[in-house]
């Protein structure tokens, strides 16, 4: 297994694309954790970094089954949510466990003693987006605007 790899991303003035592969190869991914003695998490990904986000942190993950994470956790300003794409599994967050599988969402406070583990035959797939507490200004409808300039789409290019 190699370490995480990097991302081809095209980028723009104001965009970034990627692409990561199939669910099926998120396992060539890997995060170091430098905290367990650089300890290597394979099937996770962060984006921050390759698609140059600032006012989040997100990262796709896949655990196969069996896979837990061995550790609580908890941010000092961060709150994440979790999006569960296939799989199914539990999550407990300050000794509550609730299942967790396709179509689930999680949202955990900072502070919030959270771990998570697959307990399914099939690996659980998710996504965690990780964003201060308090920041979000408006919600998507206030902070959106309709332009007035027509519509109209260029050829596609390949990534």
């Amino acid at each position: 297994m190699s370490e995480q790899s990097p991302l081809a991303v095209d980028h723009g003035p104001n965009f970034s694309v990627g692409h990561l592969g199939p669910f099926a190869e998120l396992m060539q991914y890997q995060f170091v954790v430098p905290a367990l003695g650089n300890r290597k998490v394979p099937g996770k990904v962060f984006l921050k970094e390759p698609l140059a986000l600032t006012g989040v942190e997100m990262s796709w993950n896949c655990f196969p089954p069996g896979v837990a994470i061995p550790f609580l956790h908890a941010h000092r300003e961060h709150e994440e949510v979790y999006l569960f794409i296939s799989g199914s599994g539990e999550f407990m967050v300050d000794d509550r466990a609730f299942p967790v599988a396709e179509g689930s969402v999680v949202r955990v406070a900072p502070a919030g003693a959270r771990a998570y583990r697959n307990t399914g035959s099939t690996p659980l797939h998710f996504i965690v987006l990780q964003v201060k507490a308090g920041s979000l200004a408006a919600s998507t409808i206030d902070d959106g605007e309709v332009l007035d300039q027509p519509l109209h789409w260029p050829a596609s290019v390949t990534v």
